[in-house]
């Protein structure tokens, strides 16, 4: 029986590739790509020979009972296009389903943009929540915020950079004035690695055409006088709402989703936010 190995890449300078990785992309009969083109170039810098085959989102059903048979006669490699496969990319289906069919999972660690703008920012000593990519917007996009500012631990987010200005304003709405980072084009020739106060990126960033691929960390509560009790918590998600432009209905159906208020006391609470005329940016 074969092995499926879960390969970290690397996230743009080819010297963080480890010799582990190497060896094992050389010796596997099959390597999982998400974009078999990308991943050619890498494979050519190391002398890689290993046949390829595509595996993302579109595909990655389709996918899983060609690669497990795969794993009939021999060892198999999962690859994104960059950093680690399962995180915020294609993976997860086709490990679960080698594991559920006895094959053995090693992950093969290396670089993450997750960790290294974490350990860069200077703003995470504990547990601290992985957000991935945000909703783009409507309930959802609402209901992830909700639940980060509930969690009250640093946050670790993806961006697209088309919507970074946008997205950081929209975190200083929920989050108030908080320290963040913002780190872009990690390990890359343009990398940069920005701190300030989540008004302050949002003001650098909204005016700038940003490109390439970012990470931000938001840090949790600076002192315990700042930290929501669960009652301010949701108050403060209220007025969000509201803010918004959400109906009382609407609005009320949202905070009892995200805070598990019942309906009632959720929409008393956003009826009390309007009449009051409470913001919804303190933090």
């Amino acid at each position: 029986m074969g092995e499926l190995y879960v390969v970290a890449t690397p996230i743009g300078n080819l010297q963080d590739m480890t010799p582990r990785a190497i060896d094992v992309l050389r010796r596997v009969s099959l390597i999982a790509a998400e974009d078999t083109r990308h991943s050619q170039r890498l494979l050519r810098a190391f002398d890689i020979e290993t046949p390829l085959i595509s595996y993302h989102q579109h595909n990655e059903q389709a996918r899983v009972e060609r690669l497990l048979t795969a794993l009939e006669s021999g060892d198999v490699a999962l690859i994104s296009d960059a950093g680690t496969p399962a995180i915020s990319d294609p993976g997860a289906v086709l490990v679960c389903a080698v594991r559920e069919a006895g094959y053995v999972v090693t992950p093969i660690p290396g670089v993450s943009a997750v960790i290294a703008a974490a350990s860069a920012s200077g703003l995470i000593e504990g547990p601290y929540l992985f957000q991935g990519f945000l909703p783009r917007s409507g309930e959802d996009r609402r209901a992830a915020m909700g639940r980060m500012l509930q969690a009250n631990v640093p946050v670790v987010l993806f961006e697209s950079p088309n919507r970074l200005g946008a997205t950081l304003t929209h975190l200083a709405d929920f989050f108030g004035d908080r320290q963040a980072v913002v780190a872009r084009e990690l390990t890359k020739l343009h990398e940069e690695i920005v701190g300030g106060t989540l008004g302050e990126l949002a003001a650098i960033f909204s005016d700038r055409d940003v490109k390439g691929e970012v990470v931000i960390v938001v840090a949790e509560a600076a002192s315990e006088s700042e930290t929501p009790t669960e009652q301010s918590d949701a108050r403060q998600l209220a007025a969000r709402l509201v803010a918004d432009g959400l109906k009382p209905s609407r609005a009320a159906r949202e905070l009892a989703k995200i805070t598990g208020l019942s309906g009632s006391e959720a929409y008393d609470l956003v009826r009390s936010v309007s009449a009051s005329g409470a913001p919804g940016t303190s933090a």
